[in-house]
């Protein structure tokens, strides 16, 4: 694998590092490919219960490389796009948590990697740029089907429109980040939240990451009829038989996946 991506194993947990610190982890076909593998990896592995994401040096990921901007061909530009997309897709689909842990700064498609991920963690220094417009570009990377989701349709363009950077403070009052912390503890902090998720019922959890994805593009009968399905699966999974036991007996469950 590249070293554009650094990738760890910990407890049920597969951490993947953005790795190209001295470009603020600006994306490179390596780094989209080395998390796509990544990704191959927790579906043929089967014992990992949880991802976390996170950049090297200064920052999270500054996005696409400006440097390189302005010399690709339309077709060029229309392949590089493809495989991000791919990722997104890849990212959302998968069965398992996925935790962003952003930095520095995150900017233009930076923002829509973590946007990606199904919870996301900022130190308090923590930037969000929507950077696109600034070198004359729309958002790629789902930039228009997360933010306007997240944050409403106005405030998703005045961010497209502006590409102002906002606080991670802000982020989180506007719902794009689950908690910040001190940028000292956000990586050990990220982590022992990673941990937790990979403790969890992750059946239960697979089934909410793909209910609630398609709840945003579903109507409410729809959804009811999602919920309804999967609750009768997961009703015989021995994690469900654990957890009611353990409510009784009044201890902590132990799940184990199954």
């Amino acid at each position: 694998m590249s070293q554009d991506l650094l990738v760890e194993r910990y407890d049920g947990v597969i951490c993947a590092t953005l790795n190209r610190p001295d470009a603020l982890n600006a994306l490179s076909r390596d780094m989209i490919e080395g998390l796509m593998d990544t990704i191959r990896t927790v579906k043929e592995d089967g014992t990992i219960r949880a991802m976390l994401l996170s950049g090297a040096g200064r920052s999270f990921c500054s996005g696409g490389d400006v440097k390189t901007m302005g010399q690709s061909s339309p077709p060029a530009v229309y392949d590089h796009i493809g495989r991000l997309n791919d990722l997104i897709l890849a990212m959302a689909e998968l069965d398992i948590p996925i935790v962003a842990a952003v930095h520095g700064f995150a900017a233009g498609a930076g923002v829509c990697l973590a946007l990606a991920c199904d919870q996301v963690v900022a130190a308090e220094d923590a930037k969000f740029v929507m950077s696109f417009s600034k070198v004359g570009l729309i958002s790629d990377g789902g930039g228009l089907f997360f933010l306007p989701r997240t944050l409403g349709v106005y405030r998703a363009k005045e961010l497209l429109f502006n590409a102002e950077p906002i606080s991670a403070v802000t982020a989180k009052e506007w719902g794009m980040v689950n908690r910040v912390y001190p940028a000292a503890n956000l990586q050990e902090e990220a982590m022992a939240y990673a941990r937790k998720l990979a403790a969890g019922p992750s059946r239960a959890y697979s089934l909410i990451k793909k209910i609630a994805n398609r709840a945003l593009v579903s109507d409410l009968a729809a959804v009811l009829e999602m919920e309804r399905s999967a609750q009768s699966m997961v009703a015989s999974t021995h994690d469900h038989q654990e957890g009611v036991h353990a409510f009784v007996e009044k201890r902590p469950p132990r799940f184990e996946g199954r």
